[in-house]
């Protein structure tokens, strides 16, 4: 009995304390509609990391054939025919193969997700605002330890910064106040600023934490995996060697591995760090696709100066490159995103590959040479 007073004394005190705070919204949720019509979210995080790994693919593909830009390629035309030990055709079949285990596994963490909702926006951006107006009543406590009067400061600047006084005096702002759609009365309301900070918060400083927080995951994840297959010989021998049979990278030979390693190292990863990050389904479907974008361009063979994803961070194509030469496998382990650990570790590849790399196109060039007389 005594536990059931003190805990009513405990909520009237905290109601009492919290009473002058700006009311929350009403909300009415409803199901998002689909960003595409007629194609549900659901399909659409299937189908668009694939379409989007073949059509760059094909983009990059097409820039080879044709030879458009030799001037930027990482390795000839007579490189990728005479050094690489696997066909197009067996790459491109296991790549597929992939791609269905990433689908299967695509549609598991998409049937375990709740069903997207809408409407309730305002207000969760209303109680991030409410959580700015709480911070600011540490204000004055806080300005008091370092000896400021934080009641006079607000006083001063009342009329110059109406603002600034309103945070000084614990978030009070008189001008805001608002009217009740019921009863007509009066009520608090918050300041536009809240409001402002609140909805970037929401918007853009929670997602995008999101986002670094699910990178960091892949780049930890894939790193120590992907150094592991190469430390370890029977992982090596047993699952990552397939990958190296490109010493050539090009577009969509990105995802050519064994099918268990690819699970592993890229599908089960992804989807940690989706779950892990908390990602509703449509950044998951911005992330998954990023990702794809990230490591197709990773392996296209070519340097671009105007290539974006090349510049943002020092983990591109000519940074992967290496990795795939005979001299640089025990280096550059770094990816999809950030080069980080390799640097951490020591592991990043240091020196000059200018010479490295004419000798493997004199070599291959020679070989081509020599079939012609034949």
């Amino acid at each position: 009995m005594n536990t059931n007073i003190m805990e009513n004394l405990t909520a009237a005190a905290n109601a009492s304390a919290v009473s002058d705070l700006p009311p929350l919204p009403t909300y009415t949720i409803s199901p998002v509609q689909p960003l595409i019509p007629f194609i549900p979210d659901f399909y659409l995080s299937l189908l668009l990391p694939i379409a989007a790994y073949w059509i760059l693919s094909m983009i990059f593909h097409y820039i080879d054939v044709y030879d458009i830009w030799p001037q930027y390629r990482l390795h000839t035309p007579a490189e990728i025919l005479k050094r690489n030990h696997v066909s197009r055709y067996e790459v491109a079949r296991d790549v597929i193969v992939q791609q269905i285990i990433q689908t299967v596994v695509g549609a598991l963490l998409g049937l375990t997700d709740p069903e997207e909702l809408m409407g309730k926006e305002d207000y969760d951006i209303a109680r991030w605002a409410t959580r700015l107006r709480l911070a600011q009543r540490a204000l004055p406590k806080l300005l008091g330890l370092i000896g400021l009067n934080a009641a006079a400061i607000s006083k001063t600047v009342s009329v110059s910064h109406p603002i600034l006084a309103g945070a000084l005096a614990g978030g009070k702002y008189p001008f805001t106040m608002g009217l009740d759609v019921v009863s007509g009365s009066p009520i608090p309301a918050f300041a536009t600023w809240e409001l402002v900070v609140a909805k970037t918060i929401y918007w853009f400083i929670v997602p995008g934490l999101q986002f670094i927080l699910a990178i960091l995951f892949v780049d930890t994840w894939q790193y120590f995996l992907h150094r592991a297959m190469h430390t370890n010989k029977w992982l090596y021998a047993t699952f990552h060697s397939r990958h190296h049979r490109l010493y050539v990278p090009y577009a969509y030979g990105a995802l050519y591995n064994h099918w268990f390693e690819g699970f592993l190292l890229d599908t089960l990863g992804t989807g940690l760090a989706y779950k892990l990050a908390g990602m509703t389904a449509r950044q998951g479907i911005l992330f998954f696709t990023a990702s794809t974008v990230k490591t197709v361009d990773d392996h296209c063979g070519y340097s671009f100066p105007w290539d974006p994803l090349q510049h943002i961070t020092s983990n591109n194509a000519a940074y992967h490159d290496i990795h795939h030469q005979s001299w640089g496998i025990k280096t550059n382990f770094s990816q999809p995103f950030f080069t980080f650990w390799d640097r951490l570790l020591g592991t990043v590849w240091v020196g000059d590959t200018t010479a490295r790399y004419a000798k493997s196109r004199n070599a291959a060039q020679q070989k081509v040479e020599d079939d012609k007389e034949e």
